[in-house]
C-alpha cells in the first residue's frame, strides 16, 4: 500500500481535522455506489479507508511517523525463524476461506485451506498470539509460535463478504475469504498457518476484523443512521429524496415542513442480521442553507419574521 498521507493527500504536519476533511471527500468521492461503471473504485475506496486507520488514529499515526509500523498498520518486523514462503495457489499465494462443517466451526479439520472458526475473544496489536505452555510431544516448553495480524474492512464488505489479502509478519501471503456478517472485534482463526520451526506443531494465525468507518453511515448495533441534507425549499414545500441504503439509493418522500433534525425510519435497511429481519436505517433532516450572501433570501426572511413571527424556543422558558 502507498503512504497514507499520499493516498489522503494531505502533508505530513496535517491537523486531524484536515485528515478527517480529505477521508471524507476521497471516501465519498471514490465509494462504489457512486462509481458503479469503475471496476477500480471499490480498490480506491479501501485504500482510503486503509489510510485513514493509519493517520485517523492519532496512536498509530505517530507510530507510523517513527517507523515502528508499516502503510498497513502492520509492525516492520525482519522476519521470525521458520516463517517459509508460501505454498501452492496462482503466484505463489494461498487461498483460505471460511468454512462451517455440519459438526459446527472447525468441524473436518483444516484439510482444504478453510477457515476453522471465528472466535469471540479479541488479542490487540500484530505479532505473536498467546499461546504456548507444556508441549506433550517434545517434553519441553512449547514456544509461541502464533502470529496476530489485523485486517480492514469496508461496511459493505462486512456486510456482503470479500476476499482480500493479508500479509503475514513472517513476510508470506494469504488469499483469504472473510464471511458475510463479520463485524470489528471478530477474529478468525487460521490453524497451522503461524511460525512452524522444525520439531514443533506449526502455530496459527489470528486474523482480527476492523470494520473501517463509513463516510456518511453510522453503525448503531444492527442499524444504520445517516444526515440528510436539505434544501430550504424542499423542507418547506416537501420533495422526494434520494437517500443511499446498503442496497442502493431510494426515494424518500419529504412532507411539507419538515423540520431540521427530523427522523424517518427505513425499516429493514439497516444492517442484515444472521437469522431473521435486517435492522433499519435512521434518516436524520439536516436543512442547509445556500452558500455565500443571498440578497432575496435575506429580504424575504426580513419580511417573513416582521409579518410572520414564531417562537420555536418557547420551550425552553
Amino acid at each position: 500500500m502507498r503512504d497514507p498521507y499520499e493516498v489522503l493527500g494531505v502533508p505530513r504536519d496535517a491537523s486531524a481535522a484536515a485528515i478527517k476533511s480529505a477521508y471524507r471527500k476521497l471516501a465519498k468521492k471514490h465509494h462504489p455506489d457512486a462509481n458503479k461503471n469503475d471496476p477500480k473504485a471499490a480498490a480506491r475506496f479501501a485504500e482510503v479507508n486503509s489510510a485513514n486507520e493509519i493517520l485517523g488514529d492519532e496512536a498509530k499515526r505517530k507510530q507510523f511517523d517513527r517507523g515502528e509500523i508499516d502503510a498497513e498498520g502492520k509492525p516492520r518486523f525482519q522476519g521470525f525463524p521458520g516463517g517459509g514462503r508460501a505454498r501452492g495457489g496462482a503466484g505463489g499465494f494461498e487461498n483460505f476461506s471460511f468454512r462451517t462443517g455440519p459438526g459446527g466451526p472447525g468441524a473436518g479439520g483444516f484439510g482444504g485451506g478453510g477457515f476453522e472458526d471465528i472466535l469471540s475473544s479479541m488479542f490487540g496489536g500484530a505479532g505473536r498470539g498467546p499461546r504456548g505452555g507444556f508441549d506433550f510431544e517434545t517434553g519441553g516448553m512449547a514456544p509461541d509460535l502464533d502470529l496476530s495480524v489485523s485486517m480492514t474492512v469496508s461496511l459493505e464488505e462486512s456486510v456482503k463478504g470479500v476476499e482480500k489479502r493479508v500479509r503475514l509478519p513472517s513476510g508470506k501471503e494469504l488469499n483469504v475469504k472473510i464471511p458475510a456478517g463479520v463485524s470489528s472485534g471478530q477474529q478468525i482463526r487460521l490453524r497451522g498457518q503461524g511460525e512452524s520451526p522444525p520439531g514443533h506443531r506449526p502455530g496459527d494465525v489470528l486474523i482480527t476484523i476492523t470494520v473501517a468507518a463509513h463516510p456518511f453511515f453510522k453503525v448503531d448495533g444492527v442499524d444504520l443512521r445517516v444526515d440528510l441534507p436539505l434544501t430550504l425549499y424542499e423542507a418547506v414545500l416537501g420533495a422526494k429524496v434520494r437517500v443511499p441504503t446498503l442496497t442502493g439509493a431510494i426515494e424518500l418522500s419529504i412532507p411539507k415542513n419538515t423540520s431540521s433534525g427530523r427522523i424517518f425510519r427505513l425499516k429493514g435497511k439497516g444492517i442484515p442480521k444472521p437469522a431473521g429481519a435486517a435492522g433499519d436505517l435512521f434518516v436524520t433532516t439536516r436543512i442547509v442553507l445556500p452558500d455565500g450572501h443571498d440578497a432575496e433570501l435575506e429580504a424575504l426572511m426580513q419580511k417573513w419574521r416582521d409579518h410572520r413571527p414564531y417562537h420555536p424556543r418557547s420551550d425552553l422558558g
